[in-house]
């Protein structure tokens, strides 16, 4: 019977042993509350202080380290020497014809400048004057027929003829003078036989030019010969 208990325990398989779920041990709310506990690796942070501590030192020269500009091998040979002056010359001469050329660049702008202010000057000038040529032509008439002897208007004209004078306006037209069509203005053509170019026999009008710059022309009578 023993035999029989014992050979039946032998053939029997154990017992598979089911896999649970793992034991959760019970937590009271004091240890949920508590902070977790953290593990520093200290080895890493302590090896990685090590390496911040270290710094390279500067390298320090010895007198012997510099290099002897006596020496043969750093010698410019004479060919060498040579091409160096050469190049350094024509680096002055080129640095020389620059400076000379944005100098005359200079100059000729400074000329332009003051040529532009000066037409400038002069055209706001004859406009000036122009608006004022029938004001002037209205004395001159006056003068001619001894209206402005003796009265206020008379020295009126010479102070605005002197005005006018000063800022470089003189008259175009002069009786007998040869005629020439870019200061004069035909009003009317008379053959004579005295005269053998065309010439200025009277002033219709009297022109004026301010510099080179002619502002009216003068209305003349002209003489032609026959």
């Amino acid at each position: 019977m023993a035999d029989k208990k014992k050979r039946r325990g032998q053939d029997e398989e154990p017992e598979a042993v089911d896999n649970a779920a793992p034991v959760t041990p019970d937590l009271d709310d004091d240890d949920l509350d508590r902070e977790p506990t953290v593990i520093h690796d200290l080895s890493s942070h302590e090896e990685f202080e090590d390496e911040a501590e270290v710094e390279e030192e500067p390298e320090v020269l010895e007198p012997e380290d510099i290099a002897n500009p006596d020496d043969p091998e750093l010698t410019l040979s004479d060919e060498d020497a040579a091409l160096l002056d050469q190049t350094a010359a024509d680096i002055v001469a080129e640095m020389r014809t620059d400076m000379l050329r944005a100098q005359a660049e200079l100059v000729n702008f400074r000329t332009r400048v003051e040529r532009d202010r000066a037409a400038n000057r002069d055209a706001v000038i004859a406009e000036v004057i122009r608006s004022l040529l029938p004001a002037l032509d209205d004395l001159n008439r006056a003068e001619k027929h001894g209206d402005l002897e003796g009265s206020p208007l008379e020295i009126v004209a010479q102070k605005i003829r002197a005005s006018f004078e000063r800022y470089g306006l003189k008259t175009v037209g002069v009786k007998g003078e040869e005629f020439d069509p870019h200061l004069h203005e035909a009003v009317v053509q008379l053959p004579n036989a005295e005269v053998k170019v065309n010439t200025v026999a009277d002033v219709i009008e009297t022109g004026y030019a301010l510099g080179e710059r002619l502002i009216r022309a003068a209305k003349v009578v002209v003489s032609v010969p026959e």
